[in-house]
Order: C-alpha cells, then sequence, then structure tokens
C-alpha cells in the first residue's frame, strides 16, 4: 500500500494483478455490432443477478440514470427524486438538459424518502401542471453517508408507483454495498424497480463501468439511447472482465470497507472538532462536520493533504470519507493516528 491514504472516493482504486490479467486475456469483438462475448457475458450475469430480463453495460453510472430517465419518460413530464440525490446534485441537470424532463427534489431525512411523500408529490391530472412519469431512488445513498433504504419502504413506495403506472429506477451506484450490509440479495433490492444499475468502478474496484437491467424492451430501448449519447463503444470485453473478475473476487470483501468506515468514523466522533451521525454509517462512507468555532472544511482538507490523508469536500463545514480496496488496515491505523495528530485537544499546561 503506497503511504499516501485516499478517502477522497472508492471510484480511485486501481486494478488488482488478478483483474489486470482477466482484462489482458478477455475475448473481445465489436460491442456496437453485439459481436464482444465477454460483455455478452457480464449483461447477462447483472441481468441475473439482478433479477431482470436483459442487462446493458455503460461507460458510466451517470450515464445509466440519463438513459434511464430518458428511455422511462417524455419531455415535458416530471421525476420525483430527494433533494441530495445524485441525479438532482451531480448530473450536470442532465435530465432537463437531455431528457427535456423536470425533476421535482423532495425533502427525505439521510435521503431516505417515505411512501407517504411519494404519493403527496404525484401530479394531479391538471392540464397546468406536468404529468409526474417517474420516481427516482438511489441506494446505498452518497450524500446521506452511505445510507441503505429499507426494504419495506422501497416495497411501500413500489406499491405507490404501481398503484399510479409510474416506473420505478434505482440509482443503485453502491447498491452492491447495500446487499452485503443488509443481507438482502442484490435480486431482492432490485425486485421492486422497472429498471436499476450498479456501478462496477466504485467499491467493486474495476477502471471503468456500470451495468443498467431492466425489461428486455426496456434495455432495447435503453440500446438505442445510449448510442445516441455516445456510449456505444466496441471492444469493451476488456472492461467487461474486470466487472467479471470483480463479482467473483470483490463483493464479499465489501464487509471490509465497511467495518474500516465504522472504525475510522467512531475514532473521529471522539474529537471535539468532528460531529458524525453514526447511525449513518452504515456502509462504507463517512461524513464529518465540521464544530464551530473551528475552522472550515477547506482548511480542515487542506491540513489532512499535507499529511498524507485525502478527503473530499461536502459542503463549506462537511467532509466525506470513503473506505475501499486500496486502503487497508495500517492505512486507515494511520489515517486515524494523523487525525489524533492534527486535532486532539492540546494538554493543559
Amino acid at each position: 500500500m503506497s503511504s499516501r491514504i485516499d478517502l477522497r472516493s472508492d471510484t480511485i482504486t486501481r486494478p488488482t494483478e488478478g483483474m489486470r490479467e482477466a482484462m489482458m486475456a478477455a475475448a473481445v469483438g465489436d460491442d456496437v455490432y453485439g459481436e464482444d462475448p465477454t460483455a455478452q457475458l457480464l449483461q447477462e450475469r447483472v441481468a441475473q443477478l439482478l433479477g431482470k430480463e436483459k442487462g446493458l453495460f455503460f461507460p458510466s453510472g451517470t450515464m445509466c440514470n440519463q438513459v434511464a430517465i430518458a428511455a422511462h419518460i417524455q419531455p415535458g413530464q416530471e421525476a420525483l427524486c430527494d433533494r441530495n440525490c445524485h441525479i438532482f446534485n451531480y448530473e450536470l441537470g442532465g435530465a432537463s438538459w437531455l431528457g427535456g424532463v423536470q425533476l421535482n427534489a423532495l425533502d427525505a431525512p439521510n435521503g431516505i424518502l417515505s411512501a407517504e411523500q411519494i404519493e403527496e408529490a404525484i401530479r394531479p391530472d391538471d392540464i397546468h401542471e406536468p404529468q409526474t412519469g417517474l420516481i427516482l431512488l438511489e441506494n446505498t445513498h452518497n450524500r446521506g453517508g452511505g445510507t441503505i433504504y429499507p426494504q419495506s419502504t422501497i416495497a411501500a413506495i413500489a406499491d405507490v408507483a404501481r398503484h399510479n403506472a409510474i416506473p420505478l429506477h434505482l440509482d443503485g451506484a453502491r447498491m452492491i454495498n447495500a446487499s452485503v450490509a443488509s443481507g438482502f440479495s442484490p435480486a431482492e433490492i432490485a425486485a421492486p424497480f422497472d429498471s436499476v444499475y450498479f456501478c462496477l468502478s466504485k467499491g467493486l474496484g474495476c477502471p471503468v463501468g456500470s451495468v443498467l437491467a431492466g425489461s428486455a424492451r426496456f434495455i432495447d430501448r435503453a440500446k438505442r439511447l445510449r448510442k445516441a449519447f455516445g456510449g456505444g463503444m466496441r471492444q469493451i470485453g476488456f472492461l467487461a472482465a474486470a466487472g467479471l473478475y470483480a463479482l467473483d473476487h470483490h463483493v464479499d470483501r465489501l464487509a471490509e470497507d465497511h467495518r474500516r468506515a465504522r472504525i475510522l468514523a467512531e475514532a473521529l466522533a471522539e474529537l471535539e472538532v468532528f460531529s458524525i451521525n453514526l447511525a449513518c454509517v452504515q456502509t462504507n462512507i463517512v461524513l464529518a462536520d465540521i464544530v464551530p468555532p473551528h475552522q472550515n472544511a477547506a482548511s480542515v482538507q487542506a491540513e489532512l493533504a499535507e499529511q498524507g490523508v485525502f478527503v473530499s469536500l461536502f459542503g463549506r463545514r462537511r467532509i466525506r470519507l470513503v473506505t475501499h480496496l486500496d486502503v487497508d488496515d495500517n492505512g486507515i491505523d494511520k489515517a486515524i493516528s494523523i487525525f489524533k495528530k492534527l486535532y486532539s485537544p492540546s494538554p493543559v499546561s
């Protein structure tokens, strides 16, 4: 492990030697022609894992979300989401820009919407108002601190969606983390949704890629939209092979990331500089608020970087730390020691 302790994101991981070997050995073909056997194998495996008819490889989770929105909904309609979700905050307004779709962002504690909120927000049949055409959930929830959507809440929201004939999409970038932490299988988590994807390039440690899954009809439409959005690729078997390797070798180990996040969170919570909602530390993300009158988050980020610990800014007084396969127990211990050195109270003389 490098002396640099990079906790900015689980996207910064590098392929392991075993993954590199699998990538180099991959059989490939032109995927736009449907001739890449390794891509096809990955898509079939993910579809089976999620209990859906078909899967489709994408270069990014953002493209998965934007294609799913465009595939489900008509321009001029509205999609319901929570105010802190990735689609609303980190996808450049793509729903309106690319899909002609309005987002109605609802307030939700730790990113978890309720069925009652969803039902209340569905538009009436009024010529003056946009039609509600889609419901968007995120599991785990990034800005919620890696929180897991309770399966009972998802089921209740799905009942509302079905009753109103509104499709339900899951931004499941880290849903495999949710599966490992909750004990629900990926298929159980995905079952209530009309479409769902997860990232290969986050906790699973691949260099690139996400896979979107749904009905055969939905994926056929998504494939056309992927091409229109510039996501038609050629010999992607090299990347798909990394995904297959990750599904074989990097799923169960996510529990180690979750354990390390808890250790890190509990250690930081003991320092008076930081306030942490430990109830939200459910997977591999730790959100730490800087308690006034201490310095702001940018100052903390800079001080940590000088000591070789790298974190993300998540607001003027909030930092985010994410555990992943490139930071082992020694790295976490070293990070904690640096936090304590910088932020433990000075002894009274």
